[in-house]
């Protein structure tokens, strides 16, 4: 029984270690999450915090940083993932268009200036997805316009954690 709990012990510190990157930028750890309303599997952001949560089971989940919606950007609410991809294109929406006229029509994916990063995770609510970005800075952050930005280590940790219909909820 002993060389079972010590084994247990070693295990959990090691999953520890695993999860907590050492670099400044990035925010993922392995936490204590006690709020039954969500199921093991469900991703929650927390505007506020500018941290986003993966539910696991056994009232634990992985809390990453993230930069999240400028003022009267950010949303708030229930959405899923419907869709993941791998170096996505990205097109400026008219909002963005509108304050960047010079941004180019679409920036490919893999592109040193492409604001998506590495992956996307696009969202049902509407023009959103979690990404990653190439402005590390940006992180911890209400800077964007509504998409949930993490550094580019982070969402492809997260981006092989879950899959497509995934649900998603959004706090102030």
């Amino acid at each position: 029984m002993r060389r079972t709990c010590l084994s247990r012990f070693l295990l959990t510190a090691l999953a520890l270690a695993a999860l907590s990157v050492s670099s400044p930028l990035s925010a993922a750890e392995l936490v204590g999450f006690s709020d039954h309303r969500f199921q093991p599997g469900t991703i929650v952001i927390r505007n506020s915090e500018k941290r986003l949560y993966l539910v696991l089971r056994g009232n634990r989940a992985i809390r990453y940083k993230v930069a999240v919606g400028k003022r009267r950007k950010a949303w708030t609410g229930q959405a899923h993932i419907t869709a993941k991809y791998v170096k996505p294109d990205w097109s400026p929406s008219p909002e963005v268009r509108r304050d960047f006229p010079h941004l180019p029509a679409v920036i490919r994916g893999g592109a040193s200036n492409n604001p998506m990063g590495v992956a996307a995770m696009t969202l049902s609510n509407g023009n959103y997805a979690i990404h990653g970005t190439n402005r590390p800075g940006s992180i911890g952050r209400a800077v964007s316009y509504g998409c949930i930005r993490m550094a580019n280590h982070d969402i492809q940790d997260l981006f092989q954690r879950v899959g497509v219909r995934t649900p998603v909820v959004a706090m102030p």
